[in-house]
């Protein structure tokens, strides 16, 4: 098994989209093993976005993650990085394919609704800058016999 994180950045709060966006990923199968909805502090946000600090766009970043709460969420299953990345689009949504959560909602860049983790290391790290060490949960669900074999 295999976890990672997913931000449900402002633009998905805001317009109302917390519902539609954590059922996609349940619907994939992915089990939800931690959520929280916070507003961003900046330092939080500093920490995330590290490794964009001294890039032209890193001021934009900090100040839109912390313009309005988010949603943050710890998923679990195999290979749960590449399928939430899957689910999520491409960056820029008009390259997102159909069917992702960026082409179905998205027009932007800078709006582009969902952070995703992009490797075991980052989605490490992630997890235990947004939840901490023992803020996730450990269960077993009865559906997961018809998900997973």
């Amino acid at each position: 098994m295999e976890r990672t994180l997913i931000i449900l950045k402002p633009d998905a709060v805001q317009r109302g989209l917390i519902g539609a966006l954590v059922s996609r990923f349940e619907q994939r199968g992915l089990k939800i093993v931690g959520l929280r909805l916070l507003a961003v502090s900046r330092e939080l946000a500093h920490r995330h976005y590290a490794v964009h600090e001294g890039k032209p766009f890193f001021a934009g970043l900090i100040d839109y993650i912390t313009s309005g709460p988010v949603v943050v969420m710890a998923a679990e299953g195999p290979n749960a990085i590449a399928v939430v990345r899957s689910t999520v689009g491409a960056t820029r949504p008009g390259e997102a394919a159909p069917g992702t959560i960026r082409a179905d909602y998205g027009l932007t860049v800078g709006r582009n609704l969902v952070h995703a983790s992009d490797g075991p290391e980052t989605a490490a790290a992630e997890l235990d800058l947004w939840f901490g060490a023992d803020a996730l949960a450990d269960y077993t669900r009865d559906v997961d016999r018809w998900i997973l074999e």
